[in-house]
């Protein structure tokens, strides 16, 4: 049995959503920049494809979502775009210390360009402090990117609070909603938010297609250069059939979303109530219920959680330590250091992310497997020989 269980990864793609895509993969290939015939049709798709967006979020006008090809840059279009867009006003940004590397590392560029970040703290449960962002407001604060879950660990930010505390004049508010889409309701105006960043391939959509939110009269600075597409937010030719993919796997997600969300969490809940009853020395890492109903991050004490990849990819299970763009690092997750979490003690975090594959079967054949696997690889690193997951190779 093959038992795939990181879904915060990437998903498989709905069999609805290639359907939708294959026409224009094939004859109705048109430049949706062309006026003829071709064009004008593959055109309406594509629009027909931004209004299902739009509406999945609710935002009010279609032209507000703009098509990228990750959502890497749709991070980094709004974290840069927005910071060059008021940097006449100010140069200082706010995010959190467990955002996801495509916002850190764009912060950490910025502040190579003369921008002052400031990375605020999480509790020990991952959770942000709302008023931890009113404080740290100043006078020159341009921009707030703050993620809406955490793609490690699961835990849900209060954004619709934070967007009513950081509600200010020249103050832009970003979130990165790429776990978040899909899993929980978003409307962009219940959480008062100006960008936010979504990903076909979380929700069982296609790769290589995104898209970002833009709430009209938000100032910008586009980062690539072309021609006018996207309103002249993006330039480059748009992937129409990926956007349609998109599209579709938006709105099988969001129909099914509360009795996928019942589902998921009930499978999640047994798999953690397995693992540290059964398992001494196992802990998990977030908080117990506001985080996302699919995700379950847990540290083993001595056995590192590469071993604990391997050893259980042997046996065909499929699961992670943190984000896939990260994997191969030698480094400890950034997320748990931030919770205070000692991967030299407390052991590394091993991510399960459900999907709409998961079933109760794979739960209980991963639960039968998991202690012997800890137990092997305990013993071997406390007799100092290699574990046994990565002697096989």
């Amino acid at each position: 049995m093959r038992i795939y269980l990181d879904h915060n990864a990437t998903t498989p793609m709905r069999p609805e959503a290639l359907e939708a895509m294959m026409p224009y993969l094939g004859a109705r290939f048109g430049n949706a920049n062309s006026i003829h015939g071709w064009g004008r049709e593959a055109k309406r798709a594509l629009e027909e494809a931004r209004q299902v967006i739009a509406s999945a979020i609710g935002a009010r006008e279609k032209e507000s979502i703009v098509f990228v090809s990750s959502g890497t840059e749709a991070d980094n279009l709004a974290i840069k775009g927005a910071a060059w867009a008021g940097r006449p006003r100010g140069r200082h940004i706010l995010t959190s210390a467990v955002e996801h590397h495509a916002v850190l590392n764009t912060c950490r560029s910025l502040e190579e360009q003369g921008f002052e970040v400031t990375y605020l703290p999480v509790d020990s449960e991952g959770l942000i402090d709302p008023e931890s962002v009113q404080r740290s407001l100043r006078a020159d604060t341009i921009l707030i990117s703050l993620m809406h879950a955490n793609n490690e660990t699961g835990v849900i930010f209060p954004i619709a609070k934070i967007g009513q505390l950081a509600r200010q004049p020249g103050i832009v508010f970003h979130t990165d909603a790429v776990q978040a889409f899909g899993r929980l309701p978003i409307d962009v105006e219940a959480l008062g938010v100006d960008l936010l960043s979504l990903s076909g391939h979380k929700i069982h959509g296609p790769k290589g297609i995104a898209a970002l939110y833009v709430r009209p009269g938000t100032r910008m600075v586009p980062h690539l250069h072309g021609g006018q597409q996207e309103r002249g937010r993006r330039a480059g030719t748009e992937n129409v059939a990926a956007a349609i993919g998109l599209a579709r796997a938006a709105e099988l997600s969001v129909g099914s979303m509360d009795v996928e969300a019942d589902r998921l969490r009930r499978l999640r809940d047994r798999l953690e109530a397995g693992i540290l009853g059964r398992i001494e020395g196992a802990q998990r890492n977030g908080h117990t219920d506001r985080r996302l109903p699919n995700t379950s991050n847990i540290s083993f004490r001595g056995a590192d959680e590469e071993s604990l990849i391997f050893a259980l990819d042997l046996e065909g299970i499929a699961v992670s330590a943190g984000a896939a763009c990260t994997s191969g690092s030698l480094e400890p997750s950034h997320v748990l250091q931030a919770m205070g979490r000692r991967p030299d003690i407390d052991g590394g975090g091993l991510r399960f992310s459900l999907g709409a594959g998961t079933t109760e079967a794979e739960i209980e054949c991963a639960l039968d497997l998991l202690p012997g696997l800890v137990e092997r690889i305990r013993a071997a690193a406390a007799s100092g020989r290699p574990a046994p997951a990565l002697a096989y190779g």
